[in-house]
């Protein structure tokens, strides 16, 4: 039944907006063969759980004439459920088949007859050849989460044989046919409702789907679906929105996903497919937040560094600021003026940035002086890995161009100072980007479940992560 988690993903929000999907997820055979093994376990409870009322009869016997009966105390002592299958139905959802299955159940016996004879004992029943074939249909709840139920069920038994213990057993084994077909129908009347059960008991479980899900004070992450889910032969495809947003502010940004599509892969459980509008999407939401602006001071340079953050650094380059501002502490401040762009190919992801960086001379009473500002063009890479159900990231640089955007102390060559804001950019900027970026943001999940065999690809346009799953 814990197919039904994974299949938990196919409905999160009914839309009719035709806009495509920031993240894909696809469910392949491998893991709808877990879920099948997981849903007999569950299933197996369910059925252990069968209660059957006490009841009693009248039958005839030859040569000893009516006997009155009663069975009562009977419960389940094993359920077996050795062969099942699930199925997809291409465009429709999933079916569940469960076939030579067996229950074994216990109980008490009391007779009468000849109206003054008594007699008691034990007995046991064991039922063969059941057979459960049930359809799972999956819903959209009013929370836009999804709600599974069962659509249609029917259940057979085989056969039913009863045997009496204890007392004159041997005498009444003479009539078991007459109670094997009572039993047998009081037993096939309650599966179909057991599984409907187990399929129903699935709902909670579905409800800690996160449908929105808070990365931090500044953003949330919204995995609803843009369309239809996609029910093949073999796999099931559903396209979520993946798109970040400032908390309680859904702001759609300047720019749209494109369309991408997932490689006919299938050695893990589940694939995600995770396209640069949502890692994009992000970056448009921080910036909204401000958060993407940074101060920079001495220290926060490492003490070992010679290049330090004051007048007399910066003097041996700009000689005019050791001039008019001699022996001065210094203050950057780092502002992004442009959303940074990620993009992805092969094995490679790549961020620019545009960013301006203001030079302050600190004065004695705290007030800042500026002396300059600076246009900085920085492209790092980025290595993407998955960190328990989070995807996080870490940056290095590639290069950086600097040019002069204004002065306030005349004209220079900015060429000397590439080497210091270089170790700037090294020693506080991208380590402070990667401290972040460590803390990683929510994949899509449900419940207890837990990523195995993880690995992370990079292609055009986005990125595929193919794993296991394990609920706990």
């Amino acid at each position: 039944m814990f197919l039904c988690c994974w299949l938990g993903l196919v409905a999160l929000i009914p839309t009719t907006l035709s806009t495509n999907p920031g993240v894909k997820v696809r469910l392949t055979e491998k893991g709808i063969e877990y879920g099948r093994q997981l849903g007999m376990a569950v299933i197996q409870q369910k059925l252990r759980s069968i209660k059957i009322p006490d009841f009693s009869g009248t039958e005839t016997v030859s040569p000893i004439g009516k006997v009155q009966y009663s069975l009562s105390n009977m419960h389940i002592v094993n359920v077996g459920l050795p062969k099942s299958s699930v199925d997809l139905v291409p465009g429709t959802g999933v079916t569940l088949s469960i076939g030579d299955a067996f229950i074994s159940l216990n109980g008490n016996w009391r007779v009468k007859y000849l109206r003054i004879i008594k007699d008691s004992g034990s007995f046991d029943l064991n039922v063969n050849g059941l057979s459960i074939a049930t359809t799972i249909s999956i819903k959209s709840d009013e929370t836009g989460r999804p709600a599974v139920s069962t659509a249609s069920c029917s259940a057979t038994v085989g056969s039913a044989k009863v045997k009496f213990h204890g007392g004159a057993s041997w005498l009444y084994n003479l009539f078991t046919t007459f109670i094997d077909k009572a039993l047998r129908n009081a037993l096939q009347k309650q599966i179909c409702p057991l599984v409907a059960d187990a399929v129903s008991d699935l709902n909670p479980q579905l409800k800690t789907l996160n449908v929105l899900a808070k990365v931090d004070k500044y953003a949330e992450i919204e995995y609803s679906m843009v369309s239809s889910p996609t029910v093949l032969k073999s796999s099931i495809d559903l396209s979520l929105k993946g798109e970040f947003y400032n908390i309680g502010k859904h702001q759609e940004p300047p720019f749209s996903p494109a369309a991408f599509y997932l490689p006919p892969q299938n050695n893990n459980m589940l694939y995600i497919g995770m396209s640069a509008f949502t890692v994009n999407s992000a970056a448009f939401v921080y910036n909204n937040a401000g958060v993407l602006s940074l101060s920079v001071t001495d220290d926060m340079i490492p003490k070992s560094s010679p290049i330090r953050l004051n007048t007399k650094t910066f003097g041996a380059f700009i000689p005019q600021i050791a001039k008019q501002f001699p022996g001065l502490m210094m203050k950057l401040l780092m502002k992004m003026e442009k959303i940074p762009t990620l993009t992805f190919e092969p094995n490679n992801a790549t961020v620019q940035a545009t960013t301006t960086v203001t030079a302050f001379a600190i004065q004695t009473n705290s007030t800042l002086s500026p002396l300059f500002v600076l246009n900085l063009e920085a492209s790092v890479s980025a290595r993407m890995f998955v960190s328990e159900m989070k995807l996080a990231a870490a940056v290095t640089l590639n290069k950086m161009d600097l040019t002069l955007a204004k002065s306030y102390v005349g004209d220079f060559q900015v060429g000397p100072l590439e080497n210091v804001f270089q170790g700037v950019l090294k020693w506080v900027v991208i380590p402070t980007v990667n401290a972040q970026l460590a803390k990683g943001y929510p994949l899509p999940s449900i419940g207890k479940m837990k990523l195995m065999n993880t690995q992370l690809d990079v292609l055009k346009d986005y990125m595929l992560i193919g794993t296991d799953v394990q609920f706990s």
